[in-house]
């Protein structure tokens, strides 16, 4: 549950600690060695969020959901005003002040021109037929144009459009700044923002709404006072598909990437059944999988208190209730075992079922509040909290630094520390070893991998292609919209309705299939063993040992420990971040080398267009096939070569500089920093008795 009183305390004090003892610092003279210092002590504060993505299409019951597991009944919207699509909402804790706020971020208003400008290219007579037609970039901007303008932007002109007057209740839009919100309770933000998130479905008006500013929204963060499961938890309500508008896209990739955990929201009477769902794991599983860093997939099945047989609110309806969750659970785990393409990216305890009711947890009628199963998910985000171990690992930071304070104190022997510091530096290179020889073998592995990889595409790209070019069961007609919609946009179009086109990624199929097992081994989104079969992990300066050896400087070895610790934690970050650009250049690199061929088949109008537009792609794959995929794989490999050399030189060169100022630098502290040493000495020991 919520982190104790005792833990609060324990951080609070000891940051006050660590904030007089930089005051001081800051007194004394700007020497290297307390220069070092104040950088380490600033360094102290980190705050990484774990962000979980929510899914699900609407109606599904995503925001009831997240009111619940937030115990915020009436924070986000819901009910009869549909919500929007294409607004991504993040949910975090209020750490500033006790006020319910929402940020609004909007998107720039020369994307807003382009959307307005885009409605131009369809002359009267197309516009009219394809509002009965199948053209989602047309309907996707005249719903966008109603819901902002009403009727009156079928009579205005694109400046006539953007005149200040529309803005009036937004001028931060036009003046590309966030807008605000700020209420003192979560029922009066929720009334204000809803214009910003929601949608009225008939577009006329509610609640005295006439004009909703969901189309120039990018993404709104709510931000919650007093919310424990929110302290490092973001929840982000996403759209399962992207976005066709360009900035809100990359806001939704960078989004999805980054989170450790995905709920992918449906209703339980169809939730095996369900394809939308199905889709939506499977549009993003890359992204998520070795692009990202989620561990943690979570298939939750909301309005799990309704059911057919009975109305009677007995103790037999919710055996009934229970008896169905149970098949529902056992039916979806069987389709999930199906994916075999999916589960490459994950490991194999990833995937948990959750039957919910939002509503039973808040009534109680039929279900006891365990079996409504929002205390498990509940449960789930405090232990996303806890496993940063904030203030553990303050804590730890903050006593390594007082140790090298106090160590300082002692009178130095010249040359007396070279016997230890040699040991340490020998202990380094030894470790690293390991380290050094699981990245080479990594090397190796992919390099034979993407080499197999590279001859499986040239051989079928051209027949993935062709399908892709000849699709069964669409006319010509229907097709040449959404292929100039392809090469318009870089290779990629997304339907509003249905999955998104992705021709690079089909491209670079064979390329990711060859590498995808390999690449979840080598960097596993669980973050117990670490990548590089956890070699890194195991580094040791072997200080613990060493400290019986050397106990005039144990302090400065405590010191190192923490160090060492550290820049695991940091590494381990960095190289989070650096695979998703690994395994993404793949894709990235063939979109880049197919980037002139969509700007000329783009070009094409008139008779005879889509017969160009499919030339102009078969003849540009054709000739490309010997090296692009070549391409390709030497880009991936370059970059894992780049990280390697990253890896192996932070450690040396971090490690190296504090080894010299602990051990080889002859400055002496002025500062006696015993008894905050003792004190939080003590706050550590009793923070590591209790994790055990």
């Amino acid at each position: 549950m919520p982190k104790s009183f005792p833990e609060m305390r324990i951080l609070s004090e000891v940051k006050n600690v660590m904030t007089h003892v930089l005051a001081k610092l800051r007194s004394q003279d700007n020497t290297k060695f307390n220069d070092f210092l104040r950088k380490k002590i600033r360094d102290l504060e980190t705050d990484k969020r774990e962000l979980v993505g929510v899914f699900g299409k609407t109606g599904a019951g995503k925001t009831s959901l997240i009111n619940a597991v937030i115990e915020e009944r009436t924070l986000l919207p819901s009910g009869d005003i549909a919500a929007c699509t294409s607004v991504m909402i993040k949910v975090e804790a209020n750490m500033s002040n006790t006020n319910y706020e929402a940020h609004i971020e909007f998107i720039t208003k020369e994307e807003w021109k382009d959307e307005l400008w885009s409605i131009n290219q369809y002359d009267e007579e197309t516009a009219e037929q394809k509002k009965h037609d199948d053209d989602d970039d047309y309907q996707d901007v005249a719903e966008k144009l109603s819901a902002f303008y009403g009727e009156e932007w079928k009579q205005k002109s694109c400046e006539q459009l953007m005149d200040t007057r529309y803005f009036r209740e937004i001028p931060e839009f036009l003046q590309s700044t966030r807008k605000i919100l700020s209420c003192e309770t979560a029922k009066q933000l929720s009334a204000r923002m809803i214009k910003y998130t929601r949608t009225d479905s008939n577009q006329g008006t509610c609640n005295g709404i006439k004009r909703w500013y969901w189309p120039l929204v990018k993404c709104v963060t709510v931000r919650v006072p007093h919310n424990s499961f929110l302290q490092h938890v973001t929840l982000v309500d996403l759209p399962g598909n992207g976005d066709r508008n360009k900035s809100r896209d990359a806001m939704w990739k960078g989004i999805v990437g980054q989170c450790s955990t995905v709920w992918i929201v449906t209703e339980i009477n169809r939730a095996a059944a369900d394809k939308e769902s199905w889709e939506i794991l499977k549009s993003i599983s890359s992204l998520i999988g070795n692009g990202g860093e989620c561990s943690s997939i979570h298939l939750i099945c909301t309005k799990s208190d309704m059911i057919e047989e009975s109305t009677d609110h007995s103790a037999d309806v919710q055996a009934l209730i229970l008896g169905r969750n149970m098949k529902a659970k056992e039916a979806v785990r069987k389709e999930y075992n199906k994916l075999n393409k999916i589960k490459k990216h994950f490991g194999g305890d990833c995937f948990q079922v959750f039957t919910v009711s939002s509503k039973e947890y808040l009534k109680h009628k039929v279900l006891s509040l365990e079996n409504t199963e929002i205390p498990k998910l509940q449960d789930f985000l405090q232990n996303l909290n806890d496993r940063h171990s904030e203030t553990l690992n303050y804590v730890s930071g903050a006593r390594g630094i007082l140790s090298l304070i106090q160590g300082a104190n002692f009178t130095k022997v010249p040359g007396k520390n070279k016997d230890v510091c040699k040991e340490l530096e020998r202990n380094m290179a030894l470790h690293l070893l390991p380290v050094e020889k699981a990245m080479g073998d990594t090397w190796r592995v992919f390099e034979k991998c993407l080499s197999e990889g590279v001859e499986k595409s040239k051989k079928s790209c051209e027949k993935i292609l062709h399908n892709f070019l000849f699709p069964r069961g669409k006319s010509g007609s229907k097709f040449h919209r959404t292929l100039n919609s392809v090469v318009k946009k870089g290779g990629v179009h997304k339907p509003k309705k249905r999955k998104e086109i992705n021709l690079n990624r089909k491209l670079t199929s064979f390329l990711t299939d060859s590498i995808d097992e390999e690449f979840r081994k080598t960097f596993p989104n669980e973050r117990k063993g670490g990548p590089f079969n956890g070699t890194l992990s195991k580094f040791s300066l072997g200080t613990e040992s060493l400290k019986q050896k050397y106990k005039d400087v144990q302090l400065q070895l405590t010191f190192l420990k923490t160090e060492e610790d550290k820049i695991k934690v940091k590494l381990n970050a960095r190289i989070r971040d650096q695979k998703k650009i690994i395994y993404n250049s793949l894709t990235q690199t063939i979109e880049e080398l197919m980037e002139e061929c969509y700007k000329t088949a783009a070009g094409f109008s008139g008779p005879g267009m889509l017969e160009k537009m499919r030339e102009t792609l078969k003849k540009h794959v054709h000739e490309s096939k010997d090296t692009m995929f070549v391409k390709a794989k030497d880009v991936m490999m370059n970059h894992l070569l780049s990280l390697r050399v990253e890896i192996l030189e932070t450690v040396m060169d971090t490690l190296k500089t504090s080894i010299d100022l602990s051990l080889r630098t002859d400055s002496c502290s002025v500062l006696d920093v015993s008894t905050e040493l003792a004190m939080v000495q003590k706050f550590h020991n009793d923070l590591v008795n209790s994790s055990h």
